[in-house]
């Protein structure tokens, strides 16, 4: 079986006259983890848009296992139950306890019974050690807390990756830590997950790919030893030299 779950080719980005995305190919295989990093506006989280389909490329092809997602014919609802993505902002409904928030998807659109469903969601809580937070309303969590929250409501509708762009930038740096030990369980357990991050411990760590974007332009990518210690291109020097 081919392992290719997300295959980006030669993908062109514009808003108006400006390219924000030039020729930039990139292969996510079955259980691998790609950290995207780059710059604020270097056309990551425009990449991630663009692999959901919230955003349309103006040249180039995506593949989800092997069918293109240019088709007439796909369904971007269908292609995004595939694909759970994560945002910096939580995007929980306020109104719906953290449990109504998770089983919301899966009952809704994947038609699932509530009860299998909220069993599900409460083990996942349990994974992340907020079981017991279940009948809360988002606003009583921590900014931690409830990126956690977002992560698993994605989690629960068994998405075949996840999409992540810059979670953690939105939280106080004290409550960072939570949101990286969980996409490190995540990773650890195989999870597919192509994620946006300025965090660059948690990429050298985590990830089986490094991608560098500038301006645009997928500048580098490899291993993470290889590009954070023997990176092959001056704009990658430069840009980890800036961050650390």
């Amino acid at each position: 079986m081919n392992d290719e779950v997300l295959k980006m080719t030669s993908v062109v980005k514009r808003f108006a006259h400006h390219e924000v995305l030039r020729d930039v190919s990139l292969t996510l295989h079955r259980h691998e983890v790609v950290c995207l990093i780059g710059a604020s506006g270097s056309g990551k989280s425009t990449l991630l848009r663009c692999a959901n389909l919230l955003e349309t490329i103006d040249g180039g092809d995506i593949e989800l296992f092997g069918q293109s997602l240019l088709d007439p014919r796909i369904d971007p609802d269908l292609v995004r139950r595939h694909m759970g993505t994560v945002f910096q902002s939580f995007n929980l409904f306020p109104h719906l306890s953290v449990l109504e928030n998770i089983a919301l998807g899966p009952v809704r659109a994947l038609k699932r019974p509530f009860d299998d469903v909220r069993d599900e969601a409460m083990a996942l809580l349990a994974r992340i050690g907020l079981q017991d937070r279940a009948r809360e309303f988002p606003d009583r969590l921590s900014g931690g807390q409830q990126q956690r929250v977002a992560i698993v409501r994605s989690l629960a509708m068994r998405p075949s990756l996840l999409l992540l762009d810059e979670v953690t930038s939105a939280l106080d740096p004290t409550l960072v830590g939570e949101v990286l030990d969980l996409l490190t369980d995540l990773a650890t357990s195989g999870t597919t997950m192509l994620i946006a991050t300025h965090e660059m411990s948690f990429a050298r760590d985590v990830a089986h790919q490094v991608a560098f974007l500038d301006n645009g332009v997928l500048v580098e990518q490899g291993p993470p030893d290889q590009v954070f210690e023997r990176p092959r291109h001056d704009a990658t020097r430069v840009f980890l030299e800036r961050v650390r």
